[in-house]
């Protein structure tokens, strides 16, 4: 066995060493009388924490007319607040010797910083200025304004392939808010007026609304403290309802064709699954990771290596809280119909529909799975992000110990039925995603 080798299979044992001593993860869960749910697990073995705060506010929030919101606001609280300069936010938590960061979903806002473990009060405060003193005013906006509109430029427009999941999602929903990206059109926010963001923060960025989320090298008993002090006296509003829009069945298979500056075809199949946190959601997961995870999957094994049909070929499902989609996709091949790579990744789907994964395959994509898992919580910034997804979409942080039961709990027979019942060719969207012709 070569020495590399040698040090992987030692790195694992010691992983897998390391989990079966602590696979559990313990933590401390309340709620202030504002409403802010806060969960708190305890880690001593590094000197870091994760402090983390989950919003339950996504581009499904908005209007139709306002779209961009929820990722306009994942700029602007950046910019300062009441006790903190403009431009001043990030250089706390880089000073101490932290870093920081957000993101916005479908679904959800989150924001979070990983501190040495004695700079958690200040990642407290920092946190709780930004739920209740933000800087939403002319001078933020305008700014944030320029600043979305040039990263759209660079990581929609301007990219190859950077519009393919906003017309996807497009062609998908019809009524439902997820047809809308989650960067939003730029001419709803040129148009959005000052009160509008300011209703905005005060409507969804509210203690009743969100999920502070800690965990790492903390002591329980003085984090409570200071959680109180920082945020028990926040005002907790009425936490804003969900969208209850209801999309209609697909009946119908829509093929559609959309021009990019590429030079490489892509062929794009948008199905409709179910929610996730549902039994079949776990049975199409799986499935989408037997199609596409690694060099071995079928799908690449397919169009990649055996026919050359495509340079990368995948699946993938939106984690998404209402019922979302999975996308089969594939990156065709220079010179190749992207007819004929359309058909051989039909082919691939339909051997799933027609035959029962082997055994020893299964038992392969089952380790795959657990490992996934594993490797997701096995840091603070996962951990502090899954409890508090846990418990905004389902109700049950308790899931972070006990979700990998549901996909172990997925049989090969359930695999198949799903393939048949949601990778449906005659309920899809199907899209071809061409270079643009060179006649003007």
């Amino acid at each position: 066995m070569k020495q590399t080798n040698i040090a992987a299979f030692l790195f694992m044992l010691c992983a897998l060493n390391l989990f079966g001593q602590s696979n559990k993860i313990d933590f401390t869960e309340y709620t202030l009388d504002n409403g802010l749910k806060v969960i708190l697990h305890k880690d001593n073995s590094t000197p870091i924490v994760a402090i983390s705060v989950m919003y339950h506010v996504g581009s499904k929030n908005e209007r139709p007319d306002r779209t961009g919101f929820a990722h306009f606001f994942e700029h602007l609280l950046f910019e300062g607040t009441k006790n903190i300069p403009r431009g001043q936010y990030d250089k706390y938590v880089e000073k101490a010797g932290g870093t920081l960061n957000a993101n916005t979903w479908y679904d959800r806002t989150f924001y979070f910083e990983i501190m040495p473990s004695n700079q958690l009060e200040l990642g407290l405060w920092l946190e709780a200025e930004r739920m209740l003193h933000a800087k939403v005013d002319s001078i933020g906006i305008a700014t944030q304004k320029s600043v979305i509109i040039e990263e759209r430029k660079q990581t929609v427009d301007n990219r190859p392939y950077g519009r393919l999941l906003e017309e996807a999602m497009k062609r998908a929903y019809t009524v439902h808010p997820y047809k809308s990206s989650v960067i939003g059109d730029m001419d709803h926010l040129a148009a959005a007026g000052d009160d509008e963001f300011m209703k905005w923060y005060k409507t969804y960025y509210i203690p009743s609304n969100a999920i502070l989320s800690i965990a790492g090298d903390i002591d329980i008993e003085q984090t409570k403290k200071w959680v109180q002090e920082y945020y028990g006296k926040i005002p907790g509003g009425k936490k804003p309802s969900q969208p209850s829009i209801v999309e209609p069945n697909m009946t119908k298979e829509i093929r559609d064709t959309v021009y990019d500056n590429i030079q490489l075809p892509a062929i794009v199949h948008t199905y409709r699954i179910p929610a996730m946190g549902t039994p079949d959601f776990y049975a199409v997961s799986m499935l989408s990771q037997l199609l596409s995870q690694g060099e071995s999957s079928r799908l690449y094994k397919a169009m990649v290596d055996e026919t050359q049909l495509a340079v990368f070929s995948g699946s993938f499902p939106l984690d998404l809280e209402q019922p979302g989609v999975n996308i089969v996709y594939s990156i065709g091949n220079m010179g190749k119909d992207p007819m004929d790579v359309e058909k051989a990744m039909d082919n691939v789907v339909k051997k799933v529909q027609n035959e029962l994964i082997p055994e020893r395959e299964f038992q392969k994509l089952r380790n795959q799975v657990e490992n996934d898992f594993i490797s997701k919580n096995s840091r603070m910034a996962g951990i502090s992000e899954s409890l508090a997804q846990y418990a905004m979409y389902y109700g049950d942080a308790n899931l972070i110990n006990t979700e990998l039961d549901r996909y172990l709990a997925v049989t090969r027979e359930d695999i198949q039925r799903v393939a048949k019942q949601y990778f449906d060719t005659t309920k899809r969207v199907s899209m071809f995603y061409l270079a643009k012709p060179n006649t003007p």
